[in-house]
């Protein structure tokens, strides 16, 4: 069980949630909500026990937790299967023993019989602690969250990012604790192994608490939703979508009361000023003036802050934006891009489908000039301004500088207040313009290095995942804006509403071949 009583947590005058106390009971599966920077990630810390609490305490009982943060945490040095092993240390360590008492047998045949002993423990122990199956479970979830056979003997530090944090995924599932806390586990999943996930979160037989932001998952995994809206923890019974009722009756329930009261603090205050001066209806106003010092108000719901921003291109460019013919790259001696032709008009926009790995964010990266492709050619238009965001822009924002200091380096000489209204649309406003990056949660970060992309000026946005990291509302204005952008676009996304609604283009990346699949226009 997962219990909080009293738990608050102050960076500096700033109260992040107000004291906060519930429990996430034996096998419940709960989801945490939010919109970014309202404290999830720092409430799964401080259960976890990263960060102290102001006040109040966390504490977990009945088993083991795991805590699958949004950075992974792996040894780069370690092929992937060892690694996997490592996330069952014991086992692991008899496993090794056995490898090594077999060497030892054939090395010193005079220590056969003793050793043989040694090695009937070791083994017996191993299948009390359930090794035999551990193999098995590794090739079960590894092939779930997309890794082949071939990848296990691969470093870890030879995957991306994206995988890094699969691997880091993939480990805690393996572990089975009887508790798991998981932050955005599916930010860097395509749509398969999201849909495998789904299953194995939905029968997890432990409990759960996970943070992310889409809502289409939470219906399928959880029975609970925790909210965390303004500053306070709201629980709520069912799924997200259960959830998003149940908080719209609420608040359509608060309003209703606060309306009312409000007409009838209106005519007291009315009879009040009316007869005031009345001394035969003396009594009769201080008594109302009596209740309406004691009447508890109701507040209206407060409404949720959301971002504005509009994208606008600069500069007419060419009809044809960009021309790829016979493109090809090779990564260590493997193909990654084979053949690729693909030719981009003014106002198009495609979606890049298809699974991790199948060369989406290798394309870009060429696309981008960030790569220098192994073969073909790449022209774009002379008046194409391009903009490339990364699928891990965050990870690019100097953790040492201040939200106003980092969206400058990309501003040029627009003053202050400028860059502070562009801020204001993303969330940042007053003194949270000159908080450090290091203190930003992954969304809040990810907002940023949104901003500071938008903010420079292009008529061609190269985009790798733009919507990984953001929260329902953000997320719902970024479509808006890309739909409405009059410029060029070019973006590798799983989301459905980038590829159902936003592009115009479908064009399908596996295996290194790109194929246009659908046309929208």
């Amino acid at each position: 069980m997962i219990s909080a009583e009293n738990l608050a947590i102050s960076f500096g005058a700033r109260q992040l949630f107000a004291p906060a106390t519930f429990t996430v009971s034996n096998g419940q599966r709960v989801g945490l909500v939010g919109p970014n920077g309202a404290g999830k990630s720092t409430l799964l810390q401080m259960i976890a026990g990263l960060i102290t609490p102001t006040s109040g305490r966390a504490s977990v009982s009945g088993g083991e937790l795991a805590y699958l943060r949004q950075e992974s945490d792996i040894a780069l040095d370690q092929p992937l299967r060892e690694e996997m092993w490592n996330a069952l240390p014991e086992a692991n360590a008899v496993r090794h023993r056995i490898a090594e008492i077999e060497a030892e047998m054939v090395a010193e045949p005079e220590r056969v019989e003793e050793l043989s002993t040694e090695l009937d423990r070791t083994q017996d122990r191993f299948r009390i602690l359930d090794g035999q199956r551990a193999e098995p479970d590794i090739s079960r979830v590894t092939e779930g969250l997309g890794f082949s056979k071939r990848d296990m003997d691969k470093l870890c530090g030879e995957f991306s990012g994206g995988w890094r944090m699969r691997i880091s995924l993939a480990k805690i599932l393996v572990s089975q604790p009887e508790h798991l806390l998981l932050d955005e586990p599916t930010n860097h999943l395509d749509r398969a192994a999201r849909h495998w996930l789904q299953g194995e979160l939905s029968e997890y037989p432990g409990t759960l608490l996970i943070v992310t932001h889409d809502g289409e998952f939470l219906d399928r995994v959880v029975n609970r939703i925790l909210s965390i809206e303004h500053r306070r923890v709201v629980p709520y019974a069912g799924n997200y979508s259960q959830f998003l009722d149940q908080r719209q009756e609420n608040e359509d329930r608060q309003l209703d009361a606060a309306e009312r009261q409000e007409r009838q603090l209106a005519r007291t205050e009315r009879f009040i000023e009316r007869f005031r001066s009345k001394a035969t209806k003396a009594r009769q106003v201080q008594s109302r003036i009596k209740m309406l010092e004691k009447i508890e108000r109701i507040d209206r719901p407060e409404s949720v802050n959301t971002t504005q921003f509009k994208i606008r291109s600069t500069g007419r460019v060419e009809r044809v934006v960009l021309d790829v013919s016979s493109l090809g790259h090779d990564w260590e001696g493997s193909p990654v891009l084979l053949d690729v032709a693909l030719e981009v008009e003014r106002g198009q926009k495609l979606a890049l489908v298809g699974p991790n790995g199948g060369g989406k964010s290798t394309l870009l990266r060429i696309l981008a000039g960030e790569v220098e492709q192994t073969e073909g050619d790449v022209r774009w238009a002379e008046r194409a301004r391009v903009g490339y965001y990364a699928q891990h822009q965050d990870e690019s924002l100097d953790r040492r500088e201040t939200v106003l200091g980092e969206v400058r380096k990309a501003a040029g000489d627009e003053p202050d207040g400028t860059l502070r209204g562009v801020l204001g649309r993303f969330l940042f406003s007053n003194d949270d313009v000159f908080k450090s990056v290091a203190m930003l949660s992954g969304g809040e970060k990810s907002r940023l290095a949104l901003a500071k992309f938008l903010i420079e000026p292009n008529n061609v946005l190269l985009l790798d995942e733009p919507t990984n990291h953001l929260d329902a509302v953000t997320r719902d204005e970024l479509l808006s804006a890309l739909e409405e952008y009059d410029g060029t676009i070019i973006c590798a996304s799983h989301d459905p509403a980038i590829v159902e609604e936003i592009a115009t283009h479908v064009y399908s990346v596996d295996e290194g071949e790109v194929s246009l699949a659908e046309v929208r226009e």
